[in-house]
């Protein structure tokens, strides 16, 4: 199994400092304040909508008896709040036509290097 590669936040303040040309220091700032927000507007109960992108929002989960892996003791777990992400129709398709563009490009690939060619 191989490892999906991974964007960091360090990442993403390498793609504002290339996009913007500002200096470091304010490309961290841009990032952290976005985050800091959405991470605030979620506590307070709040919806955010980047459209085109998605939506994040809190879901309540019930409480339930679960089980201690270890000991097998059941233990009380109780109800709380979790963050969600609803993607974006748009990043639906969007990944998705990705995902049909790479699956295409890699059996036209395997195809031709089989000698399996259509042409006559």
């Amino acid at each position: 199994m191989t490892k999906q590669p991974t964007l960091t936040k360090a990442d993403l303040i390498e793609e504002v400092l290339k996009v913007t040309e500002l200096p470091r220091k304010e490309s961290e700032t841009i990032v952290e304040t976005i985050f800091d927000s959405i991470i605030e507007a979620i506590q307070k109960g709040e919806k955010i909508e980047i459209r085109g992108f998605g939506s994040f929002r809190t879901r309540q989960r019930r409480g339930r008896v679960g089980r201690n892996p270890k000991t097998g003791e059941k233990v009380e777990v109780p109800a709380k709040r979790i963050p969600f992400f609803k993607p974006s129709k748009e990043l639906k398709d969007f990944v998705n036509s990705d995902e049909a563009a790479a699956m295409t490009s890699a059996a036209e690939s395997a195809g031709a290097s089989s000698g399996n060619s259509t042409r006559s």
